[in-house]
């Protein structure tokens, strides 16, 4: 089968419009709005049937590195952008209420969120929009939940791979085991400026049309996980079966060439304003030549009327200034100049005789043309050759038929990409981190290194069921990955099992409306005003699907004894140390 041809499809994302929330939002009370806040999109919506907010740039590659994004890796750090988010999030959802945000706020945050980052979100949420209460929940523990099935069990090994972080999190008896969780620092957008780079290394020509956007297409719908990576290259090594999976990608171009598709009366209109173009060039040229000529034969007669006047002293000094020794040179330069003056305004006469003539049209096919008359002198051709190579790419020759005239190369394939290994090499990355040179762990050793902390028991609980979920987890081929890595290193014959979410990139904000609608009017992991005023900002109430709460432990103070409290009766001409007297 021969190689498969693909256009980008450069999708503008057509704005959202400002939704009008129907009445069951508000009453009998105000439903909850769900937002799962991640580092590359962003989803809103109430919970309930209504639609989620999408999209709202029209093209987002222009302003690509003009954006600034409140997170720092998968942690929200700059509030005030988070706020920009948070009041667009409000006005497309059409919430009413005035001077405050009255809905319960169900919000997704980074698995074991620092308290500090936590505090700032509660005061933003409290404080900026009065919300009434707020829950926290990890976003791909809601995918977790969200995907149960009656079968399935409350514990398992759910690998989450975003945009900036991939994360490794245990679940017990339906609860995260925050003291083993990790994390590899590596995601979707470690993955796409690795596959730019790639590309732009090998296709230097189209360095600025291999964007972000397009790298980012590449990866969502060409790029795939390898089962055996090194088998897979070595298959990628076979002519037959590059040709056979290898993606061209073709980039955007115009197809229109000078000289290819113009007709003979286009080139026609095109040689006569060129020509037209040549004359007024040569016209400035004489004019600027006959200027210093006149001004140099000024200055030769001025001398010679020194010799005529008898002022000996001042000829002598003109003439070596002019470096001449006598006066039949200075004869000899002021004739060959006035030759020369006389020449270049007949020429300059000439010109404008003649260039109101139209040359071209009246000799079509004679390939000799003459732009300035008949009366044409070599300098004229020298500065004719002269301005050749301006106008190289219409060369006065008998014309050929269009149909004969093709281009040295063909344009549409010069403008593709050829996708090989790049299809499997970039999302490798998650697996391999030392092929871009990050020194870390990829997904399988630290999914080892994760069920090691573990007995026997607990490790057959936990493979019973790995759960894949996140934006990165989408290509084909990372199921079966994940199972083979899985296979070496298990037991002998023991058994396991991979769960891919039905929608990865989805199902955190489903599975937080889920939540939401469930929890609705219970306290059980609601965060009222009331407790943010009196436990602070970083206070977390646990559920299901929540962080685990560490709250901060400050170290107590020793109490002052009785002796410290007394004044000191050390000798007023103690030499010691000032630790030691006091």
């Amino acid at each position: 089968a021969a190689s498969r041809g693909f256009a980008f499809r450069d999708v503008r994302w057509a704005p959202d419009p400002v939704l009008e929330p129907s009445a069951a939002v508000r009453t009998p009370q105000p439903v909850p709005l769900v937002i799962d806040n991640g580092s590359f999109q962003t989803r809103a919506g109430w919970a309930s049937a209504d639609p989620a907010v999408g999209n709202d740039l029209g093209s987002p590659e222009p302003l690509r590195w003009l954006l600034r994004s409140p997170f720092d890796r998968n942690v929200p750090v700059q509030l005030e952008l988070q706020e920009l988010l948070l009041d667009h999030v409000f006005q497309r959802l059409g919430v009413a209420s005035q001077g405050c945000v009255d809905h319960p706020i169900v919000l997704t945050e980074a698995v074991c969120n620092p308290l500090y980052s936590r505090q700032m979100m509660s005061e933003l949420l409290f404080e900026c929009y009065q919300v009434p209460k707020v829950s926290y929940g990890v976003d791909s523990l809601y995918s977790f939940y969200h995907n149960r099935k009656q079968n399935w069990p409350c514990s398992g090994l759910v690998i989450s791979s975003g945009y900036q972080c991939t994360h490794i999190l245990p679940v017990l008896e339906g609860r995260l085991d925050a003291k083993n969780c990790k994390r590899i620092n590596l995601g979707g957008c470690q993955a796409a400026v690795y596959l730019q780079r790639l590309l732009q290394l090998k296709y230097p020509g189209h360095f600025a049309a291999i964007t972000l956007s397009r790298i980012e297409e590449i990866l969502h719908e060409h790029s795939y996980i390898a089962e055996d990576y090194i088998e897979e290259l070595q298959k990628w090594q076979s002519p037959e079966y590059y040709e056979s999976n290898m993606h061209k990608m073709q980039l955007p171009f115009s197809n229109k060439l000078l000289g290819s598709t113009l007709t003979s009366e286009e080139k026609q209109e095109r040689r006569q304003q060129q020509l037209r173009r040549l004359q007024e060039l040569n016209a400035r040229r004489r004019e600027e030549k006959l200027q210093l000529d006149q001004e140099r034969l000024d200055r030769l007669l001025y001398v010679q009327e020194l010799l005529e006047d008898g002022q000996m002293d001042r000829f002598h000094k003109a003439l070596v200034e002019l470096n001449m020794d006598s006066a039949e040179e200075l004869q000899s330069y002021i004739n060959k100049l006035s030759l020369s003056v006389e020449q270049t305004k007949q020429k300059i006469l000439q010109a404008e005789v003649n260039i109101e003539v139209d040359v071209v049209d009246s000799k079509p096919e004679t390939p000799d043309l003459d732009p300035l008359g008949s009366e044409q002198s070599l300098e004229d051709v020298e500065s004719i050759n002269e301005f050749e190579p301006l106008f190289a790419e219409e060369q006065p020759e008998v014309e050929k038929p269009v149909a004969a005239v093709q281009p040295m190369f063909n344009l549409a394939e010069y403008h593709q990409l050829f996708l090989g290994t790049e299809r499997i090499r970039a999302p490798e990355i998650v697996f391999q981190p030392s092929l871009i040179g990050e020194d870390q762990a990829g997904i399988a050793e630290t999914m080892q290194y994760v069920l090691e902390r573990y007995s026997k028991e607990q490790q057959a609980i936990l493979v019973q069921n790995v759960f894949l979920t996140g934006g990165n987890t989408m290509y084909p081929g990372l199921k079966a990955r994940v199972q083979k890595e899985l296979l070496e290193m298990r037991p002998f014959q023991s058994s396991f099992q991979v769960h891919l979410a039905s929608s990865p990139v989805l199902d955190a904000w489903y599975g937080a409306r889920d939540w939401a609608v469930e929890y609705m009017t219970r306290e059980e992991g609601w965060i009222t005003r009331k407790d943010y005023e009196e436990k602070g900002g970083e206070y977390l109430k646990e559920h299901c699907a929540s962080n685990v709460y560490v709250p901060i432990r400050l170290p107590k103070q020793a109490p002052r004894t009785t002796e410290a409290l007394a004044p000191s009766r050390a000798l007023p001409s103690s030499t010691g140390n000032p630790s030691e007297q006091a």
